[in-house]
């Protein structure tokens, strides 16, 4: 058994007087955010003290006599405004201590502060709406049934509408392991992923590794940004030679950002789809370990790794893994294009502009991809060997298969 949190997202439909209240609410809160940016930074200038989330959430009860309009807000809000500035405080400090680029906490404009959340009540769900203290009843349309007690509930601008994510836990038993179903998986810019899957039904380990018989799966890059590209120029072009607080800069601003939500919706498609079939499809997953923030800061690849979305990806990968009770396991990236899968030599000179090469000791051909799928495989396999890939990715135990198991290992849906 193990606990399982999702969050869900649902469309609002508010009448004009509860799109009023929504914005006017998100309106205080980001007010209240930056206030309170602002006291911490001036307490320790003035003072050298660091405020804490327990000194201004004490603040509250005077703020609301001085200022009335934030009695028209729940108090939970308020409280987790504080605590999300609280939360970017802490990150702030931890990247310093690991001396990482800081990311001081910053101001939040109209358009950089878009949700407020309810941590613990304040609503209520009802049959095809949703119940919020100090707005009302609120239309939604559910796109799939809710699973488990709801924990929180936020509600987000997106543009021009409205939505709420909700957060539940339940618990779910998870089946044992029965069949070994190995994937490593190859992230690039060229093609978004290739995996490698051993061509057998073997399921004995040093046979697979032995044999080396892989095959091959490639996910294209559907490059949604890229597609997009001519719109948001043309869009970026309109925005700069807008007058700044002009009503026609606000409805371009509002054009970009339909832009950017239907690249977004694409993307997340795309990821939730694959990363379900692999996990549907695969009960042993390998991934290179990779730096995807330091790799960002490489301004030759940054755009295309952006677009790419590796990080979501992985993240989609890894809860739906441990939901379905699947392991996900990080490799060393260390020359895996460079090794040649079949007999291990490595060509050292093998630079980003070569797609394929030959090995000079084993002759094999090699797509640059391909082989670094398949030599992820053989070190996953190598390092996770035997039990370690029947281990309960939710780290419930262990499960010993017998002998006499063929299973048939494909890619259902793939191409």
């Amino acid at each position: 058994m193990i606990i399982i949190k999702r969050a869900y997202k649902y469309r609002l439909y508010p009448t004009k007087n509860q799109r009023h209240k929504l914005q006017n609410t998100l309106d205080l809160c980001r007010d209240l955010y930056n206030s309170a940016l602002q006291e911490r930074v001036e307490a320790y200038k003035k003072n050298g003290v660091s405020l804490s989330y327990i000194d201004q959430q004490n603040e509250l009860p005077v703020l609301k006599k001085d200022l009335p309009e934030y009695e028209t807000i729940y108090a939970q809000v308020l409280q987790n405004v504080l605590k999300r500035l609280d939360l970017n405080f802490k990150a702030f400090f931890r990247r310093v201590r690991k001396h990482e680029k800081p990311g001081f906490p910053r101001y939040k404009g109209y358009d950089r502060y878009d949700s407020f959340t309810y941590p613990q009540s304040g609503f209520k769900l009802k049959e095809e709406k949703i119940s919020l203290s100090k707005i009302g009843d609120i239309k939604l349309k559910t796109s799939q049934p809710l699973q488990g007690r709801i924990k929180t509930c936020t509600i987000k601008k997106e543009v021009d509408r409205w939505y709420v994510i909700l957060t539940t836990e339940f618990e779910r038993d998870v089946k044992p392991v029965t069949k070994l179903k190995p994937v490593a998986i190859d992230l690039g810019v060229k093609r978004f992923a290739v995996l490698g899957i051993p061509n057998t039904s073997s399921q004995n380990i040093e046979e697979i590794l032995e044999n080396k018989d892989y095959k091959q799966v490639i996910i294209d890059n559907l490059k949604h940004l890229k597609k997009s590209e001519k719109r948001l120029k043309k869009a970026h072009r309109r925005l700069s030679l807008a007058k700044k607080g002009s009503s026609k800069r606000k409805k371009t601003k509002k054009v970009l950002n339909k832009v950017y939500r239907k690249i977004n919706n694409q993307r997340n498609d795309f990821l939730h789809k694959l990363s379900r079939e692999i996990v549907n499809n695969y009960n042993q997953i390998f991934l290179e370990d990779l730096n995807i923030n330091s790799m960002l800061q490489k301004h030759w690849v940054s755009k295309e790794i952006a677009d790419a979305s590796w990080g979501k990806f992985v993240k989609f990968l890894s809860y739906k893994a441990e939901e379905a009770g699947k392991g996900v396991y990080p490799l060393s990236p260390k020359d895996s294009s460079r090794t040649c899968y079949k007999c291990g030599f490595i060509k050292e000179d093998l630079t980003l502009a070569d797609r394929s090469w030959t090995c000079p000791v084993c002759g094999t051909q090699h797509d640059r991809d391909i082989n670094a799928a398949f030599e992820l495989l053989n070190r996953g396999l190598g390092e996770y060997p035997t039990e370690a890939a029947y281990e309960y990715y939710s780290g419930l135990g262990l499960q010993t298969i017998g002998g006499g198991i063929s299973p048939s290992i494909e890619a259902v849906g793939l191409h």
